[in-house]
């Protein structure tokens, strides 16, 4: 039988209010790195403060996209703003690999070439920015769980906190040891994970953006429900899809026999009713089809 996750509620406002906080305080990181790599001469802190303006774009995206995403249905949208934040989180996750590949590329550079670098300032200011990294990753977190946009954004926040700690390692370590190599040998492991959580979370927002079925829902149950009902013959033509993250829908053409065709309405009640109790399938488009005037050898899937 088809399932579906429970999601922590949270009021809106409160959800926009701890973005915006998100927003600000990357962009004061930001600002902050920039400042400090050029009075330590490194790189690398600079490079972490283009990571961090990346964060803030994908903050910036994320927010806006849960703006619009609460307009309602229009002449434009008919099915309403809701997918904003499935493209908003397929935007964080490619940037994510960008990042990440980068970083990788970066990485490979310096340990060819380890750099000069100023130990103490590396250390104090990747303080600073595990700091605000956790505090983001901590305002997103309960978020994360009901949408796959604010939890693209946990994940960038959750990459760069560990970041952070990496980066206060190495350069202890530098402090320590003098172990130049180490900066951008840990990078490399960052980057490997940052590559590691986009790959494997970005197949959900295309699969739904391909109108891909839902994955928490076993399509062949949906069909043998439908076609175990009194009255019902066969049904053919089936799209199962989700409208938005957290909405899935049916359409499809159910053929009748003879005598359920006389009762029609408390059948298509009944259809609808076993739809939404046993799998969670809120919008359903139902055409039905006559037994003596039904599409012969139509498909079971898509509308050929």
């Amino acid at each position: 039988m088809g399932h579906h996750h429970d999601h922590p509620h949270i009021d809106p406002a409160s959800g926009d209010r701890r973005v915006s906080i998100s927003i600000w305080a990357n962009g004061l990181l930001t600002v902050v790195q920039i400042v400090g790599g050029i009075m330590a001469g490194s790189l690398s802190l600079i490079a972490d403060a283009l990571h961090n303006f990346s964060d803030m774009a994908a903050l910036v995206i994320a927010f806006a996209a849960r703006k619009i995403a609460r307009r309602p249905a229009d002449a434009q949208m008919t099915f309403g703003y809701g997918r904003i934040e499935i493209v908003a989180a397929l935007i964080n996750y490619t940037t994510l690999i960008l990042v990440g590949v980068y970083l990788i590329y970066e990485g490979a550079m310096r340990m060819i070439d380890p750099p000069e670098i100023q130990g103490w300032i590396i250390v104090i200011i990747g303080g600073v920015a595990l700091v605000v990294d956790a505090l983001t990753a901590l305002l997103t977190w309960s978020m994360q769980k009901g949408s796959v946009n604010i939890r693209a954004l946990f994940l960038h926040n959750l990459s760069d906190a560990l970041a952070s700690v990496a980066v206060i390692i190495g350069g202890s370590l530098i402090l320590l040891y003098d172990m130049r190599w180490i900066d951008p040998a840990i990078t490399i492991g960052i980057a490997v994970y940052i590559l590691y959580l986009a790959f494997t979370e970005i197949g959900g927002p295309i699969r739904t953006l391909m109108l891909g079925s839902p994955p928490d829902i076993d399509g062949q149950r949906v069909i043998e429900a439908v076609r175990s009902i009194e009255g019902v013959q066969d049904i053919h033509h089936v799209h199962l899809w989700q409208m938005q993250e957290n909405m899935a829908a049916l359409d499809c053409h159910v053929v009748m026999t003879e005598a359920g065709w006389q009762r029609l309405e408390a059948i298509k009640t009944e259809i609808k009713g076993q739809l939404k109790t046993r799998f969670n399938i809120v919008h359903s488009s139902l055409e039905f089809e006559h037994i003596d005037h039904a599409h012969q050898n139509a498909n079971l899937y898509g509308h050929e």
